[in-house]
């Protein structure tokens, strides 16, 4: 064994002889040995100084930091690792050692100058690394470096979608080499890399025609397309998004100006054609997942048909006809029981029927209407084959497909020539997938009265007996729900009834227990909601199915399910449970006219007044059914069709009926799943979604019942019920709403002002009913700290200021309150206001004294400060006029009055009216003589 001591002094000296390498070996050797730790810091420090030599930085900083945990204040360690950090690219780290050297050694340039030099390389690496070339490139390395943590490319990736949402991160992205970097990352196969890649490509076309070009190109259609066909439904999402941002930029999403690069982005019909073609190919690609199916579907769906009927071009309509349909009625048609189909989803065969209904609506005339109808009726009819059985049913789901989409087209096949008679003898095949088919195919056929009377006459005995003898229970529940349809045909009509007594509550007992069973897959449950939504026609059924809470909340769990087809029979269902179906008002004077021609008249059943109405409308809010409808709303699909839209905007409208029942519809999401409802739909739907909406902002806390950025989206449908065309109760209760959220912030005031609300307000505070010209009085009073209202205020040649005077003189206190507060917030706040308010009526001053004399205190403390506003309006002839009025008696019998809580504002203001007087010396304070 060694001494240290020596092996250390050893060490020094083949140092200064340069022989490093055999330096370190003594050293090394010496630190074995030495068990001294002030010695053995000195060991590393010296030790530290060879591997700087040797350019071994990192053994080096090492070294030097063991010197300095023994001592913080080693001058020469510190130093040492500076220069090792330095060369290692911690910066930060070496110039705070360099920095503790200067604080102990003051006055050593050395330091001093290393010092300067590494706060200079310091902002010139934090100015390369915030720029944002730098960042995106940084990014991509992280990215497509296979040793970087989970967590940090996960960043990376979230930093780069949000850096190509906007446009100068975006074109750095571009400029960067980013497209074939980003194809980069989709090449590596992993889910998070493609989801990433698309997301950020997503956004850099996102409103720029020629990025989008550019990007569209450069990737392909084709490799989109492939994307898309993956089997992950995110990634199919993403993809779909993709495309449907580069259709958006190409048709008109980009508004900025090209100059001379116009040519450039001009021609996009090309690009467009190409993408529809592509998109109807992988239709029957058997290589496309289901989810890839269904973002196909869903793109044809919202860009083919024209947006608005007003516009005369449906070309694109009539292109994808003649070069899709077919591919689109094979979907259609597809039996997953079979072998050798396309791969679908829960809810591919719906989506294709919603096109197709789409695609029928977007035709203009008879000519192009009968084109669609022979190519559906040839397709249908080449696939009817007596010795292929396969194909015969898979012609039969086809007509499932179009009786649920374009109706007249599926009705127009079932009346061809032995199409009937075909369905009809399939339910009695031995297959248990014929029986299965044919079964559906017959419920969707009589979903018209006309047609259901011929099936009750020649299918009801059939589906009985198909129910009876299967034991396949896909089939029993599929035959139950064709008896229940043809059992509710009828409607609401209590005289209607086309079973016997209490047939129809047996039927919907069995669809409830189905319902509840956990054993049934998902896809025969939905065809008990099915059931219910034609037997809860009859009230009888509808109260015993909100009192039974499991088959409530299976059907809830049902609608939250990926399976989205079930989403119109929950509607459906939940309507006829709220009773807020469209009901024609029956005059009286009508009925007995009817009963004397001895026409039909319908009749109300007894358990759909109401008191009953409003227990059921607890029963399904205590079940949980809001959190249901908030995630129905949230479907992205096709087939959440602007019918459904509307129906589901009806219930909650029925929901929010009750104003003890708002909160819990805020709490459990009902408020920000309104907003869609009433942005998107049918004219009806979007209506009862805003009444809805009104309701709910009229009595809650907006930053709870709409949170975050939501809340600037309610002012929107608020405002739309203010059209003169909208009933009493809609424009009240808008009213309100809106008094609500201006009540609440600046912001919202203004959103208010930027949605052309003012006028609409205005013309209600001129309203002869007297709730709703308070509730416009009201919302104005909160209105008026906004600028851009004082201004309107202020300007000549309108009565505003006139009406809201003679408002305060009304004999309704609740509107002279709201008149009186808006009056003295603006008077406060323009004080020109207070000379024009004398000029425009001469019943100012007779008005004002009332208020100060009311006995509602909020009336008269709201006059008085009028008042004060006036005697500080630096118009000296305003303020004595107004002294010179009966105002000084009824100011000095109020300002003298002894103090009392309950009047004490009033008091106090008319005092400090009495000390304003005084301070413009038009009153002197009383003396005593002496």
């Amino acid at each position: 064994m060694g001494d240290p001591i020596q092996l250390k002094d050893e060490g020094n000296k083949l140092f200064q002889a340069g022989d490093i390498d055999k330096a370190i070996e003594c050293y090394t050797k010496a630190i074995k040995e030495c068990k001294d730790k002030k010695v053995l810091a000195v060991i590393h420090r010296n030790r530290s100084a060879c591997y700087l030599k040797k350019e071994n930085y990192a053994n080096a900083a090492s070294d030097a930091t063991k010197a300095i945990d023994v001592d913080a204040a080693d001058i020469k360690a510190l130093y040492r690792r500076c220069q090792a950090l330095e060369k290692l690219g911690k910066l930060d780290m070496a110039f705070k050692d360099v920095q503790r050297c200067a604080t102990l050694e003051p006055k050593n340039k050395t330091f001093l100058e290393t010092l300067r030099r590494l706060g200079a390389e310091i902002q010139a690496k934090l100015k390369t690394t915030f720029s944002t070339d730098s960042r995106v490139q940084n990014m991509f390395d992280i990215l497509l470096s296979d040793e970087m943590e989970k967590d940090k490319r996960e960043k990376a990736a979230n930093n780069l979608i949000v850096l190509s949402r906007e446009d100068a991160g975006a074109e750095r992205i571009f400029q960067n080499n980013g497209v074939p970097l980003l194809l980069n990352m989709i090449e590596t196969g992993k889910p998070e890399m493609i989801l990433a890649a698309i997301r950020t490509l997503s956004g850099m076309c996102t409103g720029h025609k020629a990025r989008a070009m550019a990007v569209m190109n450069l990737v392909g259609i084709d490799k989109i397309c492939s994307i898309m066909a993956i089997d992950n439904e995110e990634i199919a999402l993403a993809a779909c998004n993709l495309f449907q941002c580069i259709n958006d930029s190409l048709t008109g999403g980009d508004k900025r100006e090209y100059g001379k690069e116009e040519s450039l982005v001009l021609d996009t019909a090309k690009d467009l054609k190409n993408i529809l073609l592509s998109l109807l190919e992988m239709l029957i690609n058997k290589k496309v997942s289901g989810h890839g199916r269904d973002q196909a579907l869903n793109l044809l769906a919202k860009n083919v048909p024209r947006k608005d009927k007003k516009e005369k071009d449906n070309t694109s309509a009539l292109f994808t006809i003649d070069h899709g349909l077919k591919k689109i009625l094979k979907v259609c048609g597809q039996v997953p029981e079979l072998p050798d189909q396309l791969p679908l989803t829960e809810n591919t065969q719906l989506i294709a029927s919603v096109l197709l209904n789409k695609l029928y609506d977007d035709l203009k005339c008879d000519p192009e209407r009968d084109n669609y109808r022979d190519i559906c009726v040839e397709y249908v009819k080449s696939k009817i084959d007596p010795k292929n059985m396969d194909k015969t049913i898979h012609a039969v789901n086809t007509i499932s497909g179009l009786l649920q989409g374009p109706f007249d087209v599926g009705n127009a096949l079932i009346g061809q020539q032995g199409i009937m008679e075909m369905m009809v003898a399939l339910c009695a095949s031995e297959r248990e997938v014929d029986q299965m088919v044919a079964v559906e195919a017959l419920i969707h056929s009589s979903t018209k009265m006309s047609r259901a009377s011929f099936i009750i006459t020649n299918g009801v005995s059939l589906l009985k007996d198909i129910y009876k003898k299967t034991k396949n229970e896909k089939i029993k529940i599929r035959s139950l729900v064709g008896l229940c349809k043809l059992g509710s045909a009828g409607g609401d009509d209590y005289s209607l009834r086309q079973f016997a007594e209490g047939s129809t509550e047996k039927l919907a007992k069995q669809c409830r227990k189905w319902l509840c069973n956990p054993q049934i897959d998902t896809k025969t449950r939905k065809w008990a909601v099915e059931g219910l939504a034609y037997l809860t026609n009859d009230a009888d059924v509808k109260d015993d199915f909100v009192e039974d809470e499991p088959a409530l909340r299976a059907m809830f769990e049902l609608a939250k399910s990926n399976d989205k087809t079930i989403l119109y029979s929950v509607a459906c269902t939940l309507v006829n449970c709220t009773n807020s179906y469209e009901k024609k008002d029956i005059l009286p004077e009508l009925v007995q006219l009817a009963k004397f021609s001895k026409q039909h008249v319908p009749e109300q059943h007894p358990k759909d007044k109401k008191d009953f109405i409003e227990k059921r409308v607890k029963r399904l809010l205590a079940a949980g059914v809001i959190s249901a409808l908030a995630v129905m709303v949230k479907a992205d699909n096709a087939i959440l069709t602007d019918q459904t839209k509307e129906m589901l905007a009806r219930v909650f409208l029925a929901l929010a009926d009750d104003p003890k029942d708002r909160g819990t519809i805020v709490a459990q999401g009902g408020g920000k799943a309104l907003i869609p409802l009433a942005l998107e739909g049918t004219e009806a739907g979007k209506v009862k979604a805003c009444h809805a909406i009104a309701k709910i902002a009229a009595i809650s806390n907006p930053e709870i019942a709409f949170p975050g950025e939501r809340v600037y989206e309610v002012v929107r449908p608020l405002v739309s019920l203010l059209k003169t065309d909208r009933e009493g109760l809609q424009n009240f209760e808008a009213l309100k709403g809106l008094t609500n959220l201006a009540g609440f912030s600046e912001k919202l005031r203004v959103k208010i002002v930027k949605e052309k609300a003012l006028p609409e307000i205005e013309n209600y505070m001129f309203e002869e009913h007297d709730q709703i010209r308070q509730a416009a009085t009201e919302c104005m009073c909160n209105l008026v700290t906004c600028k851009e209202v004082q201004e309107r205020y202020l300007e000549d040649g309108n009565d505003k200021l006139k009406l809201l005077i003679l408002l305060c003189g009304e004999e309704d206190e609740d509107l002279q309150i709201a008149a009186a507060g808006g009056l003295a917030m603006i008077t406060a706040a323009q004080k020109k206001l207070c000379t024009k308010m004398t000029n425009v009526t001469t019943q100012w001053l007779e008005i004002l004294q009332r208020l100060c004399l009311h006995s509602n205190i909020k009336i008269q403390h709201r006059g008085l400060v009028i008042v004060y506003n006036m005697l500080n309006s630096d118009e000296s002839e305003l303020a004595k006029k107004l002294i010179e009025s009966e105002l000084l008696e009824i100011l000095t019998i109020v300002g003298k009055a002894e103090d009392n809580p309950k009047r004490q504002e009033a008091i106090d203001v008319a005092r400090l009216c009495l000390v304003r007087a005084m301070e413009l010396g038009l009153i002197k304070p009383f003396s005593s003589p002496s």
